[in-house]
């Protein structure tokens, strides 16, 4: 069996985003089909196990000196350090995010490992980070330009994002490979339990549109809001999301929640990371899923939509077109993009209306909803299990990696 080592900020019990779901069901997966031992961002210890665990912490009071933004990306370079201290003796790594490129860089050349890295979004693309990080996000995008360029291999995880990738680095084609997300279809099904429901205040007999992520620019949570406040009937608005990525977004997301419910709309805001059991139930009983991603690579949150049986209503932007099939299991919107070195609507107003169209054609026919979700669970379990997505991973390590001897005696 290859050994593989895996690096990554997110990993349970430490998950924020799609990142971080993909990593631990791939781990899962591939650890039925070769040793696995993940290196993570984090105080995890789970060794002696496949896949073994292993966390280490990122901050410390060295960089206290400097601004609170470029001292976030500091950190990242001391945690890579930290994390690749201990010889990495794997046949493959495997880095996920910008956060596991210094890491993934130092493998590579100081321990000899082949190095693949995953784009699960592209540093490029999200100039919105400089409010994160300052200059910072300069570093991160060096980091994310350096391991990609290294890389004997880069998977990205929808067609689109190859395309990207292509455009925006020095990489041969065929140095670039598409394997989706996936989804767990078992552990992602309908439920009918509603007391997550009840719990936080929303009505089970009246339809809900829900949004679910992260706090963040690129997932367009501000267009949402704009379209739930065009929304006509009796409808209420749910809003999943917490850990805003700068003060200001979590003030601009307070205020618009605040002009929604003086306006009548009844609107819940879930300002907490809830369990997976919660989330399953929200989605469940949504009369819609929407996401509004200005820029998202796959969007694996609309699988999990998907895969409970939810229509969703996203934008047709980078990989999630791979997913949502128009007029079949959801509805895309077009994003007319601003340009300029702008990621976003040209005319937020207009995109806002557009959002809040397909949200109301579905609002207003309930069968014709229930039906996408029927079929987009369908398609989420016959194109997007994690089996599949991981047996290829595993191909694409063989092609690139160093065999160990029990894979030369195979």
């Amino acid at each position: 069996m290859m050994n593989v080592t895996i690096l990554t900020r997110e990993y349970p019990p430490h998950v924020y985003g799609g990142a971080g779901v993909h990593v631990e069901h791939l781990a899962r997966e591939l650890a039925r089909l070769a040793t696995v031992e993940v290196r993570c961002f984090g105080d995890q210890d789970l060794p002696g196990r496949n896949p073994a665990v292993r966390g280490y912490p990122s901050g410390d009071r060295m960089f206290d000196g400097n601004p609170a933004r470029e001292a976030r990306a500091l950190e990242v370079l001391l945690a890579g350090l930290r994390i690749t201290a201990e010889p990495v003796e794997a046949d493959v790594v495997h880095g996920h995010t910008w956060y596991a490129a210094w890491p993934g860089i130092i493998s590579r050349l100081v321990y000899g490992t082949p190095l693949v890295m995953t784009v699960h979004s592209l540093e490029p693309l999200r100039p919105w980070k400089r409010e994160q990080l300052g200059r910072g996000y300069d570093l991160s995008a060096w980091l994310e330009r350096t391991a990609l360029e290294m890389a004997d291999a880069v998977i990205a995880v929808s067609a689109g994002e190859r395309g990207q990738i292509l455009r925006l680095f020095d990489l041969a084609p065929d140095r670039v490979h598409v394997i989706p997300n996936g989804i767990d279809t078992e552990t992602y099904r309908p439920i009918a339990d509603k007391d997550a429901l009840r719990r936080h205040g929303i009505d089970p007999g009246m339809p809900y549109a829900l949004f679910l992520g992260r706090l963040s620019r690129q997932k367009g949570i501000d267009h949402f809001l704009e379209a739930a406040g065009l929304l006509d009937g009796p409808v209420q608005v749910v809003i999943c999301a917490s850990s805003p990525d700068t003060p200001e977004i979590g003030r601009e997301v307070a205020g618009a929640v605040a002009r929604l419910r003086r306006e009548g709309l009844r609107t819940v805001w879930i300002n907490a990371m809830v369990p997976r059991a919660e989330a399953i139930q929200l989605y469940s009983h949504a009369a819609l899923f929407c996401c509004p991603s200005v820029y998202e690579p796959f969007g694996i949150i609309n699988l999990e939509a998907m895969a409970c049986e939810t229509p969703v209503v996203a934008s047709a932007v980078g990989g999630i077109p791979d997913v949502v099939r128009h007029g079949e299991t959801g509805l895309l919107v077009p994003v007319e993009p601003a340009g300029d070195g702008h990621y976003g609507p040209a005319d937020p107003g207009a995109f806002a209306g557009r959002l809040a169209g397909a949200m109301q054609s579905l609002l207003d026919d309930p069968d014709r909803g229930r039906e996408m979700g029927r079929r987009g669970r369908e398609v989420a379990a016959a194109l997007f299990g994690w089996d599949r997505v991981a047996a290829r991973v595993l191909d694409l390590y063989r092609s690139v990696g160093r065999p160990s001897q029990n894979e030369e005696e195979e």
